[in-house]
C-alpha cells in the first residue's frame, strides 16, 4: 500500500454515504443496500427523475441536479463517509468527465469513491478482450455517439483522471446485467478475462452489493475489480 492510500484511509465508521446517479437502476439498488446496512443516505438525480426515488422520500435526502453540476455534488457529498458514482457516459457533452472531476474535486479528503463501470475500461496491459468484445464496443461506440446518445470515450477518460488520482478509489467494472434475485457476492479477478469471469453474467442487485461491500476492503483501494457471477453464483471479496 503507497503512502497516498495511507494518507485517506480512515478509521471512523461510514455513517452516511452518497449516491450520485441514483434514480437508475443501479442507483436505486445502491440505495436498497446502503439503507439495509444503517447508512445515511444522500443522493444526486435529475430534476425529472425525482419521482423515481419516491418509495425511499422519507428516508433519504435528495438532491435535484446534473450529476456533473459542482455545486450541487459539493453540496450532496458534504460529511459522507462513502460516495458511490454510477458512471454514465451520456451524452456528447463529458457527462461522465464532469461528473468523476466533480466527485474528485468535492468529495470530503477520507471518503470512499467507489465508481461503477463495465468491463471494456481497461486498467492495465493484462486485461483480456476477445476480438467480438472488441467489435462490439467498437460498433455500440460509434453509433451511440453519431445518435448523441453517449459517448464511451468520455467513460474512458473519466475513468483515467479516476486512475491518477491520491484519492481512496475504487473502479468497479462490471460483466453483462440482468435482473433477478440476488445471487450473493460476485467473484472478483484484477483483469478482464480472467476464466474465473467467465459466466459473464451480473445480477444487477448483486454489483450494488459489491460497490456497498467495498467501502470497507482495503484490498480494493487503488484497484479496479473486474466482476461477474461465479460458477457456483457465491463469491467473497477475498477471492481475488
Amino acid at each position: 500500500m503507497t503512502g497516498c492510500k495511507r494518507e485517506y484511509m480512515t478509521e471512523l465508521p461510514v455513517r452516511r454515504v452518497c449516491i450520485i446517479g441514483g434514480s437508475g437502476k443501479l442507483g436505486q439498488y445502491l440505495i436498497e443496500h446502503s439503507l439495509a446496512k444503517g447508512w445515511q443516505v444522500n443522493t444526486v438525480c435529475r430534476e425529472r427523475s425525482t419521482g423515481k426515488l419516491r418509495r425511499f422520500a422519507d428516508r433519504i435526502r435528495i438532491f435535484a441536479g446534473n450529476t456533473n453540476d459542482c455545486g450541487v455534488v459539493k453540496q450532496a457529498v458534504q460529511g459522507c463517509d462513502a460516495v458511490f458514482c454510477v458512471l454514465v457516459p451520456w451524452g456528447v457533452e463529458g457527462y461522465a468527465t464532469g461528473t468523476a472531476q466533480a466527485l474528485l474535486d468535492h468529495a470530503p479528503d477520507h471518503a470512499r469513491l467507489i465508481f461503477s463501470c463495465g468491463w471494456h475500461i481497461r486498467h492495465s496491459d493484462k486485461d483480456y478482450y476477445s476480438c467480438w468484445f472488441k467489435l462490439q464496443v467498437s460498433l455500440f461506440s460509434v453509433l451511440a455517439r453519431w445518435l448523441r446518445f453517449a459517448d464511451i470515450s468520455d467513460q474512458e477518460r473519466a475513468c483515467e483522471r479516476i486512475f491518477a488520482s491520491p484519492r481512496p478509489w475504487t473502479v468497479v467494472r462490471c460483466s453483462d446485467l440482468e435482473e433477478g434475485a440476488s445471487q450473493g457476492l460476485p467473484v472478483w479477478r484484477p483483469d478482464v478475462g480472467d476464466p474465473a469471469l467467465a459466466a459473464n453474467r451480473t445480477r444487477r442487485t448483486d454489483f450494488a452489493l459489491f460497490m456497498t461491500e467495498a467501502v470497507q476492503e482495503r484490498t480494493l483501494i487503488h484497484q479496479a475489480p473486474a466482476i461477474s457471477r461465479g460458477v457456483d453464483a457465491v463469491s467473497v471479496l477475498g477471492s481475488g
